[in-house]
């Protein structure tokens, strides 16, 4: 009868291990579906670094005050506004550094517009 016992235990020991090992083998197949789920998207995503930004040019002799205010980083109507008239009154510009004798701007507004600034 013990054998017969000890037989009974260790089938059931190893019914309980087998679904233990299935439970296992679910989860790691569960978490690897997730990881090659997730692989591709690192891939496709790009650095910081990387990303163009469009920068929107303007021409500082032809453009209007709207048009220098919405384009330029720092300046606002008032500041576009100084800048047509200055042109206006000593003709177009010939140079983009040229900028930082309009009142109200200075070399560090032209230096962090420069990217956005034609002549």
């Amino acid at each position: 009868m013990s054998n017969k016992k000890s037989l009974v235990t260790n089938v059931s020991l190893i019914g309980r291990f087998l679904k233990a090992g299935s439970a296992m083998l679910a989860v790691c197949a569960f978490l690897a579906a997730g990881q090659a789920v997730a692989a591709p998207k690192a891939e496709t995503e790009q650095p910081a670094a990387e990303t163009q930004q469009v920068v929107n040019t303007v021409n500082i002799n032809k453009a209007d005050a709207e048009a220098i205010a919405t384009a330029l980083v720092g300046v606002g109507k008032a500041k576009a506004e100084a800048i047509v008239a200055y042109r206006t009154q000593h003709g177009e510009f010939t140079s983009i550094e040229q900028l930082a004798e309009v009142k109200g701007i200075g070399e560090a507004t032209v230096a962090k517009n420069k990217s956005r600034l034609t002549l």
